[in-house]
C-alpha cells in the first residue's frame, strides 16, 4: 500500500488507464491489502513522484482507525462513482438488440454477485480470512 507524497500516477489495468491520482495523502494498493489478493491494477508515473510505503499494512489500518477510516471513504466513492456509471450504462442500453442488450443482465449477475463471508480482525487477531 502507498501514499502519495507529490506528483501524479496513473492508475491502469489491462493497459486501460482507469484513474489519475493527484492529490497528496491519496492511497492506492488497497484493493490488495484489503481483499487479500494480488493487485490486478498496474500504477505508472505521470510525473516525478514520490511516496511513502505502508511496509505493514493490516497492521497500520488495524492500529490506525482514522487511516482505516479514510482508505474505506476513498473505496466507497470510487465504488460509488462506478455504481451511477453502471446504472447510467444500464438505462442506455435497455431495449438495446443484440449483444448490448445483454448488458443489463451482466451488470445485474456483478452487482449480486457475493464473496466469501469475511471474519473482522481485531487488533488481537489482525489475520485477514484465508482463501
Amino acid at each position: 500500500m502507498l501514499v502519495l507524497v507529490s506528483g501524479s500516477v496513473t492508475v491502469e489495468r489491462d493497459g486501460v488507464p482507469l484513474a489519475r491520482v493527484d492529490t497528496p495523502g491519496a492511497v492506492f494498493g488497497e484493493m490488495s491489502v484489503v481483499l487479500g489478493n494480488p493487485a490486478t491494477a498496474t500504477v505508472r508515473a505521470a510525473s516525478p513522484v514520490q511516496v511513502r510505503v505502508v511496509e505493514d499494512p493490516l497492521t497500520f489500518l488495524v492500529e490506525h482507525p482514522g487511516a482505516a477510516l479514510a482508505v474505506l471513504r476513498t473505496t466507497a466513492s470510487r465504488l460509488d462513482g462506478m455504481t451511477r456509471y453502471l446504472a447510467d450504462v444500464k438505462a442506455q442500453l435497455a431495449g438495446a438488440e443484440g449483444h448490448l442488450g445483454m448488458v443489463g443482465q451482466i451488470l445485474d449477475t456483478l452487482v449480486h454477485h457475493q464473496v466469501a463471508p469475511l471474519r473482522p480482525g481485531s487488533a488481537r487477531d489482525p489475520e485477514p480470512p484465508p482463501h
